[in-house]
C-alpha cells in the first residue's frame, strides 16, 4: 500500500505543474480569443480564424510598447495614473505593482543582479536580488547611503525582506533573475536547470 501512496503523489507531483501551466494557458488564450470575437464581430460578420485573438492581442502590446517607449507620451502616461497614484489604497497596490514590473523591463536589465548575501563573520548565506546600487535618494544615514539595496524572497512567494548592506557582503552569481525567482516560488527545493536545456 505504501508503495501504491509514493507511485499516486510522484505521478501527482510530476503532473500538477504540467496540468496547471496548460490549463491557466487554456484560460488566458479563451480569454484572449472570446474578447477579440467580440471586437471583431461586427466588422468580420461570422468569419473568423483561430488564433486571430492571440496575433492582435500580440499586436497591440507591441504597439503600447512602441507608444510609450515615445517621450511625448510621457505626459499622457502621468495623466492617465493620476488616479492610481492619488487614491490611498489604489496606491499602495498600484506603485507596488509597478515597480515590481519596472524592475524586469528591459532597461532595467544592467542593474538586475542574483547575488549570494553573506555577513563576514557570519557562516549563513542567502541568495537575493540587488534591487537598487544607489540609496543617495533616500532618507538614510550617510554611511547607509554608500550601501545596495537587496531583495530576500521568501519561499512561495509569500513576500520578502529587502535589507541594504556593504556590497563587499554580496557576491555576484552567474544566475538569470527569473531562475531565481522561480527557485524561490518553491523554496529551493528543485533544480534551477531547465530540462530542456542541453547538459
Amino acid at each position: 500500500m505504501k508503495r501504491l501512496y509514493a507511485y499516486f503523489f510522484r505521478g501527482l507531483i510530476t503532473f500538477l505543474p504540467v496540468g496547471l501551466t496548460v490549463y491557466v494557458l487554456y484560460l488566458f488564450v479563451t480569454w484572449v480569443e472570446g474578447s477579440a470575437m467580440r471586437v471583431l464581430r461586427p466588422f468580420t460578420g461570422d468569419f473568423y480564424l483561430p488564433g486571430l485573438g492571440i496575433v492582435l492581442g500580440t499586436a497591440l502590446i507591441l504597439v503600447l510598447g512602441f507608444l510609450v517607449s515615445q517621450p511625448f507620451m510621457r505626459r499622457m502616461i502621468g495623466w492617465v495614473e493620476l488616479p492610481f497614484t492619488n487614491l490611498p489604497l489604489v496606491k499602495s497596490i498600484y506603485s507596488s505593482l509597478k515597480s515590481f514590473a519596472d524592475y524586469f523591463a528591459p532597461h532595467e536589465r544592467d542593474a538586475q543582479q542574483v547575488v549570494l548575501l553573506k555577513k563576514p563573520d557570519s557562516e549563513l548565506s542567502i541568495i537575493g536580488l540587488v534591487t537598487r546600487q544607489n540609496l543617495s535618494d533616500l532618507p538614510l544615514d550617510a554611511h547607509t547611503r554608500q550601501h545596495i539595496a537587496v531583495y530576500l524572497p521568501m519561499g512561495y512567494m509569500i513576500g520578502g525582506y529587502t535589507v541594504f548592506v556593504p556590497r563587499e557582503w554580496v557576491q555576484v552569481l552567474d544566475m538569470s533573475v527569473e531562475e531565481a525567482m522561480r527557485s524561490s516560488l518553491t523554496a529551493w527545493m528543485g533544480s534551477t536547470k531547465n530540462p530542456a536545456d542541453p547538459v
